[in-house]
């Protein structure tokens, strides 16, 4: 079982705060809730937000009326949510690998961050092991993955426009790791990009929620090709222009040929 130290160190130092409310945050959380949305029949009571952050998926269920537990890793991301929760749930801390949750007790588990932040597939293996486990016969698993060119088609799309990384020896061999093994190890000269992770393929990740014992039901990209769009934020703001970019996403949003350019990805799994 890997050391996730510098995954607790990262969360525990506030990385969430705030980064759904920001950039392409606001993006990621709208279509992320969106794509939920589409699951949440009349059979889904329970739900359980496995690596929940400082709780805004958490807050958002619990607002809408489902009994909702967030576990999370960092306690001073728990500390921020019960603190700043505006719809009541519950937040405690723990280890998406040993949930110490009853079994067979959830209807829906959303794992937003545990699959991409273990790089050793046997942990990650765990977390789907735990998750089928709490999951009733017929529960929702929501899995989000990362993109394993993320960090190259992000530089791609600033490189000469003052954020030229790529010219970096240290930053290129970061995506040169990513781009073949999918381990993305943070160099210790960028401290502010995400902790080390491991960057999946939708088909990596599918197929990974797949052998945990799950029925796969669908993929959704969440950003899309979305994410190129030049001043996004300001274009997200008008009405009509949102609904245009949705548009396009949504016939999109589950096309193989397209997923990849997704920086974030949901596998969505059945316990049978």
């Amino acid at each position: 079982m890997e050391d996730i130290k510098n995954v607790y160190d990262f969360y525990n130092g506030g990385a969430e705060i705030g980064r759904l409310e920001r950039g392409l945050g606001v993006v990621e959380f709208y279509r992320t809730k969106e794509i939920i949305s589409k699951y949440l029949d009349e059979t889904i009571k329970t739900v359980y937000d496995i690596g929940g952050g400082i709780g805004k998926y958490s807050e958002w269920l619990s607002g809408l009326g489902y009994d909702v537990t967030m576990l999370e890793l960092a306690p001073s991301a728990v500390e921020y949510a019960l603190k700043e929760m505006k719809s009541p749930y519950k937040a405690v801390v723990g280890d998406a690998r040993r949930l110490g949750l009853d079994t067979e007790s959830a209807d829906m588990v959303l794992l937003m961050g545990p699959l991409y932040h273990l790089t050793d597939k046997e942990d990650r293996m765990l977390v789907l092991s735990e998750a089928k486990r709490v999951l009733r016969k017929g529960g929702i698993l929501i899995a989000a993955g990362i993109s394993k060119y993320s960090s190259a088609t992000w530089a791609l799309s600033v490189y000469g426009r003052g954020v030229d990384f790529i010219d970096d020896d240290v930053y290129m061999d970061m995506l040169r790791r990513e781009m073949k093994t999918g381990e993305h190890i943070r160099p210790e000269s960028y401290p502010r990009i995400i902790s080390d992770a491991y960057f999946h393929t939708p088909e990596g990740l599918a197929g990974e929620v797949s052998e945990g014992g799950f029925k796969i039901v669908s993929k959704h990209a969440v950003e899309g090709c979305l994410w190129i769009t030049p001043d996004l934020n300001e274009k997200w703001e008008d009405n009509d222009r949102r609904e245009r970019l949705l548009e396009i996403i949504h016939a999109s949003e589950s096309d193989d040929s397209m997923m990849g350019i997704s920086p974030h990805f949901l596998i969505i799994g059945e316990k049978e």
